[in-house]
């Protein structure tokens, strides 16, 4: 879904039903940050900083960010430092009660588990993340984007009390270079460790040798798996061999890219199906397959309780409604280099105007690569940087083209845009599946919205039967 979609709001309304709400975990201390910046509008961050279980670094934190009554309009947000392998500690405080605050807020009011969502690619705040969501008891960690191998360690070491580690992916590293990030929770903690439970696992993969690696390979147990196909929103994984390109633009995806379903089963672990399921048939087809139940994601996103600005959902429900919708597959738009889905919408970074004239800053760094210097140390690098200065760091000016910022981008999708020098916004890039146009199943006669209620309903309904924890909100791709 991208960046704050997937809220503690969406999750929240989706746990209560009896299904499995899962926040986002991506970008969750800049996207706390801002939210404290504006005023914290219904006072929510604070309520969940007045259960925070560290009361000194909830105070640090609410000093550091927050503007009673919000900052002035058309004026920047406060800067943040970018994450690094050894991370200052006012960012890794932000990280942990960030993302505790999200999970405590959509477990409220109810008793039903919450899961949250990370990249593997977005690895450097990794630690202090889950460190954060476990502390406000979440249910079910979920990663994809690459292949978590080493965070079941992770779960298992915070579970214990005890330190772990996580080795970073730098590109050009020797051997001998030491990349790991380590956290240990003795560090930060107020008094004695609180007791935590073990979250459950998930893996998201593309196909069923990933499956099967992640379920031999990992450094602890994996719970289970959900299957995306290259019809979910956000990133997709690239095509198996050789890229070839349709005259459109985007990837071909072939016969080697489609899951053997009856595999999956005889691996014996939970499965969910995801891309293309979120429509009327789409669970029964999925519980017929023998899976556990699907993975939903843009009938979540257009949904009135996800975080989406209000003027983007409703752009998108009116070109579902006029069949005029499009998703363009993009390969080169993610600096990751993974194919990205791209909603064609006007006065977004979809215009190739609008993309243009924009001008080119990394200040935000979540999809920076991490590449070794000729010195040894550790540097930091990002396609959709200037150009000029990504060259300096190494980087193939070839690898610059057509690539846009979507870290900006994402969070001006959901309000808090940064505002330039100039006094211009950072524009929005908005990513959904390629089903977005059977959201209309969800619309009752004469409605312009609906609800993560009507979602639920739907589903199930065109299902034979009812699954435990079917609908999985999307995580952010």
């Amino acid at each position: 879904m991208g960046v704050g979609v997937s809220n503690w709001r969406l999750a929240n309304a989706v746990s209560r039903l009896g299904q499995l709400g899962v926040v986002s975990g991506t970008a969750l201390d800049v996207l706390f940050a801002r939210r404290l910046a504006d005023g914290d509008r219904g006072g929510h961050m604070r309520r969940a900083l007045d259960q925070f279980p560290f009361p000194a670094m909830a105070r640090r934190v609410l000093q550091e960010y927050f503007i009673p009554g919000g900052k002035p309009a058309g004026t920047p947000y406060p800067a943040l430092p970018m994450h690094q392998r050894a991370e200052q500690r006012k960012l890794v405080e932000l990280c942990i009660v960030a993302n505790f605050a999200e999970v405590f807020l959509a477990r409220k009011g109810h008793g039903n588990p919450v899961g949250i969502n990370f990249l593997e690619k977005v690895q450097l705040p990794h630690l202090a993340s889950i460190y954060g969501a476990m502390l406000a008891g979440v249910g079910y960690v979920l990663m994809g984007a690459g292949i978590p191998l080493h965070i079941p360690a992770v779960l298992d070491a915070f579970t214990a009390g005890q330190p772990a580690a996580y080795r970073l992916a730098v590109t050009g590293a020797a051997p001998h270079l030491d990349t790991t990030m380590r956290f240990d929770p003795a560090d930060v903690a107020e008094g004695p460790l609180p007791a935590l439970s073990r979250p459950r696992f998930l893996a998201l993969v593309s196909s069923n040798t990933l499956a099967t690696t992640m379920l031999r390979r990992a450094s602890g147990k994996v719970d289970g798996l959900v299957i995306e196909s290259p019809k979910a929103g956000g990133h997709n994984a690239p095509p198996r061999g050789k890229l070839q390109l349709s005259v459109s633009g985007e990837p071909v995806y072939g016969e080697r890219d489609r899951v053997n379903v009856a595999e999956l089963r005889a691996l014996g672990v939970p499965f969910w199906m995801a891309g293309g399921y979120g429509r009327l048939d789409g669970l029964r087809e999925a519980l017929e397959q023998g899976a556990t139940g699907v993975q939903v994601g843009t009938a979540f996103a257009l949904s009135d309780e996800s975080g989406l600005r209000h003027d983007l959902k409703s752009a998108l429900l009116a070109q579902a409604m006029a069949g005029t919708g499009a998703v363009f597959t993009d390969p080169l738009a993610s600096p990751t280099g993974f194919p990205f889905k791209v909603a064609q919408l006007h006065g977004t970074l979809s215009d190739t105007g609008v993309y243009q004239a924009r001008k080119r800053i990394c200040d935000l760094g979540y999809l920076r690569e991490p590449y070794c210097e000729p010195d040894g140390r550790i540097g930091y690098r990002c396609a959709a940087e200037p150009v000029a200065s990504y060259i300096a760091k190494g980087g193939d000016a070839e690898a610059t083209v057509g690539r846009k910022c979507l870290c900006n981008a994402l969070l001006a999708n959901v309000g808090h845009a940064q505002t330039r020098k100039d006094a211009t916004a950072e524009p929005a890039l908005v990513t959904v599946g390629d089903d977005v146009s059977h959201v209309l199943q969800f619309l009752a006669p004469g409605a312009a919205s609906y609800s993560a209620a009507d979602v639920v309903r739907v589903l199930l309904d065109g299902a034979s039967q009812e699954p435990d924890y079917a609908p999985v909100s999307s995580p952010a791709r």
